[in-house]
């Protein structure tokens, strides 16, 4: 009998189609061979090829934009959004418009062309998490801006242009709808249970263990009970903190275990399969932030988001997420 259930964080409705149910065997295709990548901007020795870095870790003595460098961070080429201009709304008639002000960055991963982040070392993952939180926080200082979005994209399907591990962030002068909603949840349900809406769920998964990925002192990997997408997972931190910005580097240690295991485990089982991946976090300058809770969300793009999504708003799930984690936790997450 299909289900109905809804995610408390979202309010989103999902149905969980079970006499629709697909194991991995059902999504996984045939691992494409990555195309001839001499030409590819981000690999080392085409340094030339990139905007001027904004930051890099790079061997000592290594030249700024030349050779020597293990993660890159660039200005994307094509920005959505320009650091220029100011942040007033101008009314126009019923509706409203303001500059595209914002920043778009490009987090060069790794200078070698095929090694995918599930595949990197936990040493170089922290290195590459780092990163994200310097420039989060950085991008912050920035009076005109309310919210960064850090996100990946792995493989065409789910919007990679390019097939270089990298990573992107946008920056904008606006808080997300999404994020108000998450705040908004967040926010009422500490005001009528005094607790955190994402503490009791990482403590209710960890009860119930049906849906646990993998886990660490720091961190917990799940799939969600509202599963929007088949093999979608989220990595929440057990310590309430609001801003990835401000997680400490033995957090970051324990985040980049977990990832590690979360993102080899989805490699494995679904012969490395397009997904989103998206990092959660506070908004910069707006009251009642306190009571979130900042997160990881991967969505593996398994299934086509078509007419009925589109025009209710609900999600049809053909794996329920208790057997997604069961499949999960029967690979080797760690090599």
């Amino acid at each position: 009998m299909p289900q109905l259930r809804q995610d408390p964080l979202t309010n989103t409705w999902v149905i969980i189609a079970t006499e629709r149910g697909k194991r991995p065997s059902d999504f996984a295709e045939d691992k494409k061979e990555k195309a001839e990548h001499g030409n590819c901007p981000f690999c080392l020795g085409n340094e030339h090829m990139t905007p001027p870095e904004i930051t890099a870790i790079r061997e000592d003595g290594a030249e700024s934009d030349g050779k020597g460098w293990e993660i890159r961070v660039i200005p994307n080429k094509f920005p959505a959004l320009k650091n220029e201009g100011n942040v007033e709304k101008h009314k126009n008639g019923l509706y409203e418009t303001m500059d595209g002000v914002g920043a778009h960055e490009v987090i060069i991963e790794a200078a070698d062309h095929n090694q995918d982040i599930h595949l990197q070392t936990e040493e170089h993952i922290l290195k590459v998490l780092k990163i994200w939180r310097e420039r989060v926080k950085e991008l912050g200082r920035d009076e005109r801006l309310e919210y960064t979005q850090l996100f990946k994209n792995f493989g065409s399907v789910a919007g990679a242009s390019l097939a270089h591990p990298h990573s992107q962030i946008i920056s904008t002068p606006l808080v997300p709808e999404n994020i108000l909603v998450e705040m908004e949840n967040m926010e009422r349900f500490h005001r009528e249970n005094k607790k955190c809406l994402l503490c009791e769920m990482v403590t209710t998964e960890l009860e119930q263990q049906v849906r646990v990925v993998a886990e660490n002192e720091d961190f917990l990997s799940f799939c969600p009970y509202a599963s929007r997408f088949p093999f979608e997972t989220w990595i929440i931190p057990r310590k309430h903190e609001k801003h990835f910005a401000d997680v400490n580097d033995e957090t970051l240690e324990g985040l980049s275990n977990v990832l590690k295991q979360t993102l080899n485990g989805l490699a494995q089982l679904l012969n490395e399969p397009p997904y989103n991946l998206m990092v959660h976090t506070a908004p910069y300058n707006i009251d009642g932030g306190g009571d979130y809770h900042w997160h990881i969300k991967i969505l593996p793009r398994l299934t086509k988001v078509a007419g009925f999504e589109w025009g209710t708003g609900y999600y049809i799930n053909p794996t329920p997420p208790e057997d997604a984690a069961e499949h999960f936790r029967g690979v080797d997450k760690v090599h």
